[in-house]
């Protein structure tokens, strides 16, 4: 029993019924097979590394996901923001010395891997949700610049110097010679991808497109109008090794992994949340997060790169009819047919034709309609989503990363530090009590001030709680009775808040007005028992409901000082 426990808690997707072998998940795993590899070798390139590693680090990721993962549907491997921020890693590292592009890159995975472990020990999962959706769709926004920014040598067959921003790049672009057939090339591939997106053949779509690449290469090449090619892709199957890197560098390896894991799992999180459906196993956030440090490990470990989710392969593999991440073991099975038997093959693949590649990846990253909707929604938050995408560019993506999760905690610091209050009343044929700015007809109960702060009460807005309830008693002095602070929001206090609170009741019973609490969780009634405030209020005025407290408040008749004060 325990044992089955260990392994469901470790492996939960051995609790699923995999079948790999069922038709319906051969067919989804032969298809996501036919759309990662061109996918993940283009991704591999982004990052300054063979097409090959793309390869490897997918046909360890794909099965191992499989069985240490919560979700039915997601597939694991290289992905375009992580190999974006892969190689912002990188090309510093190599450049400094001491190790090749390919040990970078292995040793980047196995460190995203080691901090998402230790991560997942203290359970810190929870820090993907600081991802706030504005910052990620600027963030996505940004990194599909860079994406673009990456290929365009390849695309227009011109060598640039090499520069530091997405700006420096494309002024130097201002001035090379493109190449045409390298951009014929490229242009014959992104349009055959846009017409094949809308066929029922989609899922085929960058195969096909590759394919047809391969094709006005080779009459290119045969009429004397060179096209670069990949060259040769070893054969074979990844041998594992452990990666190194010099001593010095492993401070600024670290930090780039606790940005790319922090991508990586908000990607995930919000990737699985999108693809679940009624029915499926639930999603544990603790667990993904494991597994994608597990399976980063294992990249590593096998000499590939840094792997994310793919939410495009999760939607191929649900829409060619997976039942189970069997498809995943499947697809696994093929890739590695792939790399034994396929490689001759890759070889004469157009560089322009991968470049064209992301360039389409990358397109469908910049969510215009998502844009659309914040500028509809809240203008604020649609130039927070601006300003994300600027930081991307400007500061480049690891510290783009920083930029999004220092704007998430500040715009919730914003909200909550400035939160929403209301004095409540009646309302003619309504039940209960309301906020009297939503309806014009409310009355309030003469003398009875019901305040409602409507956020946790912490130092951030324990400022701005004063002044607002400061700012409701005034309004309605003199005649003010009963000062009643409607706590059902108020779920978390701190010191700062209890200070608050106390500094209110004093002022409250200074001005000779009762003042009492409603709707407090006990929780909170036991945070403010170990200071004088409770004792001060009287526990009979502290009360469970609104109707008790009005009852309270109109059975004692309370007309005076010498009443409301004692």
């Amino acid at each position: 029993m325990v044992t089955g426990s260990v392994v469901s808690r470790w492996l939960p997707g051995l609790g699923d019924e995999l079948r790999p072998f069922s038709r319906s998940n051969l067919i989804a795993g032969l298809t996501v097979t036919a759309y990662l590899v061109p996918q993940v070798m283009a991704y591999a390139i982004i990052a300054g590394l063979s097409p090959v590693t793309g390869l490897w680090a997918a046909l360890v990721a794909i099965p191992l996901y499989a069985i240490l993962g919560t979700s039915r549907w997601l597939s694991f491997g290289p992905e375009s923001s992580v190999a974006v921020m892969a190689a912002a890693v990188i090309v510093p590292l190599v450049a400094a010395g001491g190790t090749t592009s390919a040990n970078a890159a292995a040793a980047l995975a196995l460190a995203v891997g080691v901090v998402g472990l230790l991560a997942s020990l203290l359970r810190l999962s929870f820090v993907a949700d600081l991802l706030s959706r504005p910052i990620l769709v600027g963030y996505m926004a940004g990194i599909a610049v860079l994406m673009i920014d990456s290929q365009i040598d390849r695309v227009l067959g011109a060598i640039t110097p090499d520069s530091e921003t997405v700006f420096e790049h494309l002024w130097f672009l201002v001035s090379s010679h493109p190449q045409w057939p390298a951009i014929l090339t490229a242009v014959v591939v992104l349009v055959a991808l846009f017409l094949i997106s809308r066929t029922r053949i989609k899922a085929f779509g960058p195969l096909l497109a590759l394919t047809l690449g391969v094709v006005v290469a080779a009459v290119l090449n045969a009429i004397n109008q060179p096209v670069l090619l990949l060259g040769e892709i070893p054969a074979g199957l990844p041998t594992p090794a452990v990666p190194s890197v010099p001593a010095g560098a492993l401070p600024e390896l670290l930090l780039a992994a606790l940005g790319v894991l922090l991508v990586a799992y908000a990607d995930a999180t919000l990737t699985g949340r999108s693809f679940h459906r009624a029915g499926d196993p639930p999603l544990l956030p603790n667990t993904e997060l494991r597994a994608l440090a597990l399976v980063n490990v294992a990249a590593g470990l096998f000499r590939g790169m840094p792997v994310s989710t793919s939410g495009s392969r999760s939607a191929v593999a649900r829409a060619t009819g997976a039942t189970s991440q069997g498809y995943s073991i499947a697809a696994a099975l093929f890739l590695a047919l792939v790399l034994l038997v396929a490689g001759p093959l890759l070889e004469v693949v157009p560089q322009a034709a991968l470049g064209a590649l992301v360039i389409y990846a990358a397109i469908l990253l910049i969510d215009v309609e998502g844009f659309r909707r914040l500028w509809r929604f809240r203008r604020s938050e649609f130039w927070l989503a601006i300003v994300t995408t600027a930081g991307v560019l400007v500061f480049g993506v690891l510290y783009g990363v920083l930029v999004a999760v220092g704007l998430s905690v500040l715009l919730l610091l914003v909200e909550v530090a400035r939160p929403h209050s209301a004095v409540l009343g009646f309302v003619p044929d309504l039940a209960g009590m309301h906020d009297i700015t939503d309806f014009s007809h409310a009355r309030e109960e003469p003398g009875l001030l019901i305040f409602r702060y409507d956020s946790p009460l912490f130092f951030a807005n324990a400022d701005n709680f004063l002044i607002r309830a400061r700012e409701a008693m005034r309004e309605r002095m003199p005649g003010l009775q009963w000062f009643a602070l409607q706590c059902e929001a108020i779920i978390e206090i701190d010191s700062t808040g209890v200070d608050a609170v106390q500094a209110l009741a004093d002022e409250v019973e200074a001005a000779g007005i009762r003042f009492t609490l409603v709707r407090a969780k006990s929780e909170l009634v036991e945070t403010l028992a170990k200071t004088p405030l409770v004792a001060q209020i009287g526990e009979e005025y502290i009360f469970p409901t609104l109707p008790t407290l009005v009852g309270a408040y109109r059975a004692r008749n309370v007309s005076g000082p010498d009443a409301s004060a004692g």
